[in-house]
This record gives structure tokens, sequence and C-alpha cells, in this order.
């Protein structure tokens, strides 16, 4: 394994879409959504002990999340949980982790995504990033992971690339596209060279500190401020004031969308953001009216259809003359 590959997980969202199962105190990343008997961010940094050391991989999230984050993954040190203390979106985020990284290791290269998505195909996503760190390396550029789209999705982001090849599988990108409306939609999966944004990136970390100089330059001067503090004990304070001084800005369009030197893979690793009760739905295991119901034991269904029903495993549940329903009981409340 590369000990020069390392990993970045975002986990500092809030999961509002998942109410009433995800609240602001114990969000979505912390929790089995999908019935699997591991979290999210238990998942997602199972897959990535595949790729890199697991002294290299590194948790952002909020700094009200930290004993979370203790109490799934027992075996992080201090050092590799890095605390917000306010939320500033995706390009604070990367900085401070980059600039870190950057002083224990300048050679390294990165791969950064978030705590809460599902991969079903892991096997691929580990050739997948695996090339891609190589690369990001080899060539000291920024890459992307585009998703081979298989409906038009109003609820991504999109990539267009073009025919120009970075070691035959990587294409440079010509354009990013925030979610489009249906019609647009409609038109980018026909013209055949647009693939969905999965948020997931890898560099090189003198490529993406390059970018964070060029690009968002004040940001970049902030997180330098504290070459001499990180990895000590002077850290958390640092980026307390640090943090403050940040704009809200999305690596996509602080950075991404602006650099000349963006790569993306088209893959197919079956990929879900898991941005709904809808987008579990659509992956989950449905019954032969098309209910997806987590856990299934105790529930019973008559007369219904097309249901997505998550309610807790000791509780009898019977519904009955329900189609096209989402059913969500948790933390004491209710939702139909």
């Amino acid at each position: 394994m590369n000990k020069n590959f390392y990993a970045v997980i975002m986990a500092g969202g809030i999961g509002s879409r998942f109410w009433p199962i995800s609240r602001t105190a114990h969000p979505k990343q912390f929790i089995d959504i999908l019935g699997t008997g591991k979290t999210l961010i238990q998942n997602t940094y199972d897959r990535f002990l595949k790729i890199v050391p697991k002294e290299n991989i590194y948790i952002v999230t909020n700094e009200s999340y930290r004993d979370l984050v203790k109490q799934q993954l027992p075996e992080l040190n201090e050092q590799q949980i890095l605390g917000e203390p306010v939320m500033r979106n995706t390009a604070p985020c990367v900085a401070y982790a980059c600039h870190k990284i950057n002083m224990l290791n300048p050679d390294g290269a990165i791969v950064v995504a978030p705590s809460d998505h599902l991969i079903i195909d892991t096997e691929r996503f580990v050739q997948n990033v695996t090339d891609s760190l190589t690369n990001a390396q080899k060539y000291d550029c920024l890459i992307t992971l585009g998703i081979k789209p298989s409906r038009p999705d109003t609820g991504y982001g999109y990539i267009q690339y073009t025919s120009q090849t970075l070691n035959n599988d990587f294409h440079k990108v010509k354009t990013f596209t925030e979610k489009p409306n249906l019609e647009l939609a409609r038109t980018f999966i026909q013209s055949g060279d647009f693939l969905w944004n999965a948020g997931i990136f890898v560099w090189s970390i003198g490529a993406i500190l390059k970018a964070f100089a060029q690009y968002l330059p004040e940001m970049n001067d902030v997180f330098k401020e504290g070459k001499e503090i990180y990895n000590t004990p002077k850290e958390q304070n640092f980026i307390q004031s640090a943090y403050y001084q940040c704009t809200n800005i999305s690596i996509d369009y602080g950075i991404m969308e602006k650099a000349e030197n963006v790569y993306v893979l088209p893959t197919d690793f079956g990929w879900s953001d898991l941005g709904t009760w809808a987008s579990v739905y659509e992956i989950g295991e449905k019954d032969y009216v098309g209910n997806v119901v987590i856990p299934s034991e105790k529930v019973i269904m008559y007369d219904s259809s097309n249901c997505m029903i998550n309610v807790p495993e000791e509780k009898l549940v019977i519904l009955q003359g329900l189609d096209n329903y989402i059913v969500v009981e948790a933390n004491n409340t209710l939702m139909i």
C-alpha cells in the first residue's frame, strides 16, 4: 500500500433531508440508514482502508461531532479528526486538510470524498481511486470521478468532458453544470458526453495547493499561516480563528470550475449520494409490489405498494391501503 496516498472524508453535514431519523445532533452519516449493520461513515472508512494506510485517513467534521466520530471509528487518533468550528462549505474543509497533510508529506496525493454516499461495487471503486491517485501524482493534476448517468436526474450536478485524454482513461473537463432542469438533463444524456458529478476528488498536494493560491488566494493565505501549528496542540485554537475568516464556498465553484488542469474519469461503481428518502428507495431491495422496508421483520403491509418504510426494529407496524408513501419513525417522531 502506497504510504504517499491519503484519504480525506468529509463528514460535517447535518443531513436535514433525512428528518426525522437524521437530526442536527446525530446526522445521517452516523446512522445505519440502509440496515447493513454499519453506519454510512463506517462503510466509507472501510472502503478507504483498501486504498490507503489507516494512519493516512482523515475525517473533517463539525467540532460537535468529534465524539461521534471517535465512537464509530475508535481506531483513529486525535490528529486524524479535524474539527470545524463552523460550517463553511467544502473549500475551507479541503484547504485545512491539504495544508495539514502537506506539513507531514508534501509528496502526497489525496482523495477527498463525502462520508454518506453509497457505493455498491467496492472493487471497481478501489481500482478507480487507486488509478486516480497514481495519475494525479504523476501528472500533477486535479481529477474528479464522473458517474455514467442512467437517467436524466435533476438532483445531480453534471460534468461535460472532451475527447482529449490523459493516459487514455482521464478526459479533460469542459464544463461543470449545477443541478439542471429536466429538459436540460435530457439534453445532457442524449449528447453522451456528460457525467454525474459524484463529488469525489483526487489530486496531488502540490497541484491542489497551487490551485488554492491561484483561485482562492485569501483562503489559502489563512490556512498557510498555520504551517508551524498543524499537528501540534495549538492546531485547534488556530483553526477556530481561521474558519471565521473564510468565505462560504464549495470546492467545485471555488476551484474545479476555474482550473485548467482538471480531468474526469468516467466510471460506474453503483453510486448514489443518498440525498433523500427517494434515493434510498431507488437502491433499496423491493418486495413484489415495490415496497422497501427497513427493517422488515415486524412490518406488515396490506394492499400497499411502492412505499419507503423505515421504522424501529422492535415496533410492530401495520400499514393498509398506501401507495407511493414514505413512512419513517425515529426519535419519538412519526413522518408520513
